[in-house]
């Protein structure tokens, strides 16, 4: 896809070199345009904001969305509550950089599959939660709510992965389990999750919510054989339970896989876009 207009490798905050986020916008017009954060996956320790996973969010700009491609602290650099901390500076520096950018500050949507979906989830629950703000990386007097997130295959609550995979018939093989010290979410949060109950909750997006939440949309395969198809399914209700059914949309793909291609179709990413104008651009 060609994109006229494209600022790279920006920095958004100064810890790390990781703090770097890509924007692109629409070829036409002057904005303000509505805002997808797109935020990549891969198990909190690999991929990249230019890699492949940003390419759905990209069809965004044909409808006059800028698009803003966010890097963050990986595991192996920093653990929890880094990433997050690194998310909402990102959409802080959003906010901030508003008019240089075209930017409508007041319609930003986060976007992401897998890691991504957990961090677009958290940006959803956990604006104003101190302990996974961290100011002092750029724009302090900007609020980092999100206004919609859409959330594909995203983990919640990592200590129920490994028995709902279970209860599903796709148990991780001996060495891919959860809930082993090199796991993912073990090397994201510094120590075995099993030992660690309460700084899982912390990590918990569920723990976080409240009544004055973003319009969801979770979409999940039901054969996701790494990120249990019942993480959405349970957040989702806890998410209708808080700010009502009409906030929440949960679309389960039959059959899909992890990071399955059905996601990316052009009728999906299309549906995600009719969702984003409904519930971003009257925002």
């Amino acid at each position: 896809m060609h994109i006229k207009r494209k600022f790279l490798d920006i920095s958004y905050a100064q810890i790390s070199p990781a703090q770097k986020l890509d924007i692109y916008l629409p070829d036409d017009g002057d904005g303000p345009f509505p805002v997808i954060l797109a935020i990549h996956g891969g198990a909190f320790m690999g991929c990249d904001k230019a890699d492949m996973q940003v390419l759905p969010m990209l069809e965004g700009l044909k409808r006059g969305y800028a698009v803003v491609a966010v890097n963050y602290r990986l595991s192996w650099e920093a653990k929890f509550p880094a990433l997050v901390q690194d998310a909402k500076a990102a959409v802080r520096w959003v906010r901030g950089n508003a008019k240089q950018y075209m930017f409508n500050p007041n319609q930003i949507a986060a976007w992401g599959g897998s890691a991504g979906g957990y961090l677009s989830t958290m940006l959803g629950t956990s604006a104003g939660i101190p302990e996974l703000e961290d100011l002092s990386l750029g724009n302090p007097e900007q609020p980092c709510n999100v206004q919609a997130v859409v959330a594909w295959f995203g983990p919640t609550n990592f200590l129920k992965m490994d028995e709902q995979l279970a209860a599903s018939g796709l148990p991780p093989p001996p060495g891919f389990r959860h809930v082993e010290a090199d796991s993912p979410e073990s090397l994201l949060l510094g120590q075995t999750i099993t030992e660690i109950p309460d700084k899982v909750q912390a990590a918990n997006p569920e723990t976080y919510i409240r009544l004055d939440g973003p319009h969801f949309l979770l979409q999940h395969g039901t054969k996701d054989p790494v990120v249990p198809v019942q993480q959405s399914i349970e957040f989702a209700a806890k998410l209708k339970q808080a700010l009502g059914e009409d906030m929440v949309t949960l679309e389960l793909l039959e059959g899909a896989e992890h990071a399955d291609i059905r996601f990316e179709t052009p009728q999906n990413v299309d549906r995600v876009l009719n969702f984003l104008d409904k519930h971003l651009k009257t925002a």
